[in-house]
């Protein structure tokens, strides 16, 4: 499913969870590293301004669909995948990640909330190591020479799968770096993920994100943050609709 925003075109390249799945232990089992992004409406509205965070998501090897919104655009256009918010991912890839003998690192947050994490994710996954965990500074620069320290700190600690919890488009800007300084390790953007694991955050209870309706429960937790972005999401929905659209009917790309 391919998203266009003006000149800029990102591609949804893994639609299924198995996909996913079968791609991270291929890349963990023969020492790849590889960037995996979660896409949704946020990074849609981001990615129509922003030429770094395009340079960021060009980078990504793995792409999967993060939002109801997305995957209904991907059905409309006829080529549908499945959602798979980053969120969800964390104890699946450390299953596999502990399958395989990868040692895991925490990158983002704070120093009580990684620990709080690391602790959990250790408890629910059998015989899941996680070795190294960085809050970063704040006004950290995941492309400047920080960032790099942090990159060579994870390699040092044998991190092979790292999930990285700054937020878009810190995360993503990070992962396409430690694509280029540590090729060797797997990078997961997964936003606000630890946090719900460590108790920092409540994530919305199930039978709300079964009816399509986190966003609504996100909004009225954060009016202040939560509505200019929603607003900013709903905004951009109705070109991709008909764009989508089109793709289904042969008409654009």
């Amino acid at each position: 499913m391919d998203f266009k925003v003006g000149r800029y075109q990102v591609r949804v390249n893994t639609p299924t969870v198995k996909d996913l799945h079968d791609q991270v232990r291929a890349r963990l089992s023969s020492g790849q590293g590889f960037a995996l992004a979660t896409l949704n409406l946020d990074h849609l509205v981001k990615l129509r301004t922003s030429k770094p965070f395009q340079s960021a998501y060009a980078a990504q090897d793995i792409v999967v669909a993060d939002g109801n919104p997305i995957v209904w655009l991907s059905k409309i256009a006829g080529k549908p995948v499945e959602l798979i918010p980053g969120s969800d991912a964390i104890i699946p890839l450390c299953q596999i990640a502990a399958q395989v003998g990868a040692p895991v690192g925490l990158v983002g947050s704070t120093d009580d909330t990684l620990k709080a994490a690391a602790e959990y994710l250790e408890r629910q996954v059998e015989g899941l190591k996680v070795v190294s965990t960085i809050a970063p500074p704040f006004g950290f620069d995941p492309k400047g020479a920080d960032a790099e320290a942090i990159l060579k700190e994870l390699q040092s600690a044998g991190v092979r799968l790292c999930f990285i919890a700054l937020g878009a488009p810190k995360q993503e800007e990070f992962a396409a770096k430690g694509r280029d300084v540590t090729p060797e390790i797997g990078f997961a953007s997964i936003g606000a993920g630890l946090d719900f694991f460590s108790g920092a955050q409540e994530r919305a209870p199930a039978w709300v994100r079964k009816i399509a309706m986190e966003w609504l429960w996100r909004t009225l937790g954060q009016p202040a943050r939560m509505v200019p972005r929603y607003a900013k999401c709903f905004g951009i929905l109705p070109g991709h609709a008909l764009r989508a659209a089109m793709q289904r009917m042969g008409l654009g790309r």
